[in-house]
């Protein structure tokens, strides 16, 4: 199926009649405001409705829009609010469950009209509440369509996921300097510090001075006590040589050294713990994407990891809901965006207009397809032959892989290697 936006806009302004109220709500974290017009932007309250984020506001709300409806002889009502941040959820579920159709306005569509009708750059919220209502009369608007409870959960545990991946992003970080400060020499015995021998060292013998005197069996004894399963071996007495080696060369930092060992037994553990947090994730996501109807499709896929599957799913939602793979790139802010005016021909730019969460993991995502899976790994190289520079290959890869996923959900398929069926032939 063809997707082209304009036609998209024409049924979307074709669907609202001279028989619809349409409501414009400013959203707010307490109060909310709303106004109403007609399908030709003809306000139809004497003033706007201000209503609090409660279940009396709402019926309140429900209770206004049936007045305005019935005064003005309207058989529809469609409300349009902005997505601001989390408070539009809950009014938006109520009146879908009251029967009203909700749709939804990017915000940036509304700061670009706020001049319309009165030519100046103020802001208020029953301003907003008007401008939104005119939006949706345009057609420029996109229906609210509740998802599927696994659909919600996914996005909510990647939504947590990202917290606890900065952190464990940020302790990683204080612990390195930490290094760097009290034991630089660390880094050359252990050149990956979140191994599970180097953060048991961090534990029992923070401090190159807590090495002195020691031998290389006490050393392993201290591996032990901090849990480590194996510690003996060759490589576990030659890395304990080395490490006290290293020790008696120190050059680090001996002040505060009672301070600096309390800092860092901390920030390890706070580390350990963050990590198991997201191991849990993963466990929870994993069990989750099972209830996808199509993630064996996705799944199909080489190379394409379970956090980039279940971006997909929680930042995008239904995929069998998308028509083309532009949409989904749109919908990441992944779009080309020019600007020519006469002679002037601008340079061609991402628009960024999107999920930048979304954003990130197909990136991310393609990335990873670049390295294992041959066809994505064979386009690159192909792109680049061509004087195509990398990061350009990457993201024309990234809108092949949308288009992929897309048409192989539409059609009910499981990815088939174009490199196998070439061999194959």
């Amino acid at each position: 199926m063809k997707f082209t936006r304009n036609e998209r806009t024409n049924q979307q302004i074709e669907r609202i009649t001279d028989q619809h109220a349409i409501i414009g709500i400013d959203i707010a974290k307490d109060i909310h405001a709303a106004q109403a017009t007609d399908y030709r932007g003809r306000i139809l309250s004497r003033r706007h409705l201000s209503f609090t984020n409660t279940r009396e506001g709402f019926e309140k709300l429900l209770r206004w829009m049936n007045e305005v409806r019935a005064a003005h002889n309207k058989t529809s009502l469609l409300v349009g609010l902005e997505p601001t941040g989390h408070y539009w959820f809950n009014l938006a579920d109520w009146l879908m469950a009251q029967g009203v159709e909700v749709v939804l306005v990017n915000p940036v569509t509304t700061h670009r009209n706020k001049e319309n009708r009165d030519n100046s750059p103020s802001k208020n919220d029953p301003k907003d509440a008007l401008v939104i209502a005119d939006v949706v009369s345009r057609g420029y608007y996109t229906d609210y369509v509740p998802q599927e409870p696994v659909f919600d959960s996914v996005k909510a545990v990647m939504s947590e996921r990202e917290y606890w991946s900065g952190q464990a992003v940020s302790l990683g970080n204080r612990i390195v300097r930490w290094i760097d400060l009290y034991f630089p020499e660390f880094r050359r015995v252990f050149p990956e510090w979140n191994g599970v021998r180097a953060l048991a060292t961090l534990k029992a013998f923070a401090l190159p001075v807590d090495l002195c005197g020691r031998s290389a069996d006490e050393v392993m004894e201290g591996w032990r006590c901090q849990g480590m399963r194996r510690v003996a071996g060759v490589s576990g007495k030659a890395k304990a040589v080395q490490l006290l080696e290293a020790a008696a060369n120190s050059v680090g930092k001996m002040d505060a050294a009672d301070a600096a060992r309390q800092e860092i037994v901390r920030l390890v553990q706070f580390y350990e713990e963050t990590e198991r947090v997201l191991e849990a994730m993963q466990q929870e996501l994993e069990r989750l994407l099972e209830q996808v109807p199509f993630i064996q499709q996705l799944r199909s896929i080489p190379g394409l990891g379970i956090i980039t599957i279940a971006a997909l799913v929680g930042c995008a939602g239904d995929l069998r809901h998308y028509a083309h793979g532009r949409q989904l790139l749109r919908r990441a802010g992944l779009n080309l965006a020019e600007r020519t005016s006469g002679k002037h021909k601008g340079q061609i730019k991402l628009s960024k207009r999107g999920d930048s969460r979304l954003r990130k993991y197909l990136y991310m995502g393609t990335l990873g397809l670049v390295r294992q899976n041959p066809d994505f790994k064979y386009g690159h190289a192909y792109n680049q032959r061509k004087g195509m520079s990398k990061m350009r290959s990457i993201f024309k890869l990234i809108g092949k892989l949308a288009r992929i996923v897309i048409g192989m959900i539409q059609r009910g398929e499981t990815y088939r290697s174009l490199m196998r069926d070439s061999v194959a032939a």
